[in-house]
Parts: C-alpha cells; structure tokens; sequence
C-alpha cells in the first residue's frame, strides 16, 4: 500500500509541478487540445493542487501536521500568482481581489498553526 501511495504522490506532484511550468504542453499532451488566455492562469492554480495534493498523500505523512503544511503549500502559491496575476492586469475579474485577500488569509492562518504545532521533518 505504501509503494502505490508512494508512486501516485510522485505522480501527482509532478503532474503539478508540470502544469505550473507549462500548462499548455500538458493540456497538448494530455487532451490534444489547446489553451489560451485565463486557461493557462487556471491550468496553474490546478497544478498547485495537485502538487499539495502529492505532498498531502506523501506515506507516512498524512498526519494533521503534512495535511496543513500541504494546505499552508497550495493556499501561499495561489495567493502569490492570483497577485501577480492582478499586479500584470491581464485578467483582473471581479473575485481576483477578494480571492487574493481570502487566500492570503487563509495563508496567515494556516502558517500561524503550523508555527505553533511541532513540525517533522520535511522531505
């Protein structure tokens, strides 16, 4: 069980960290379609899932402490990209800002329990 926890963690992060770096390759790869404009924003905060969701997976690292460090992973890197997003101004709708703002709380919070709880070692 662990083995296959294992692989499907690596597969996912990697899946993740991919549609970060080049989320129109993989939607090429992947569906044989194509993405532009808000799609390749959007293919990114999707790859910011899947790699909190390798991280969260990781075996032996399910406890409440990699759950929040996985959340605490995917909440900072959307906050950080929806505001460069909206510093650009190519797409600025009217949920950019209080997604940024719910984000960057969310953040806040979420660092402020990890300082306070004991934290294993990271991979």
């Amino acid at each position: 069980m662990n083995r296959l926890l294992k692989l499907t963690a690596i597969i996912e992060a990697a899946t993740g960290l991919a549609l970060i770096a080049a989320p129109t390759v993989i939607v090429r790869l992947l569906l044989a379609g194509e993405i532009s404009g808000a799609g390749i924003p959007l293919g990114r905060v999707a790859g910011f899932g899947l790699l909190s969701l390798g991280i969260a997976c990781w075996p032996a690292r399910t406890s409440p402490p990699f759950t929040l460090w996985a959340m605490l992973t995917y909440n900072t890197l959307a906050t950080l990209y929806l505001l460069a997003i909206g510093i650009g101004g190519a797409w600025i709708g009217p949920l950019l800002w209080p997604a940024v703002a719910l984000h960057g709380a969310l953040s806040f919070l979420l660092a402020r329990q990890w300082k306070s709880t004991a934290r294993p070692a990271l991979p």
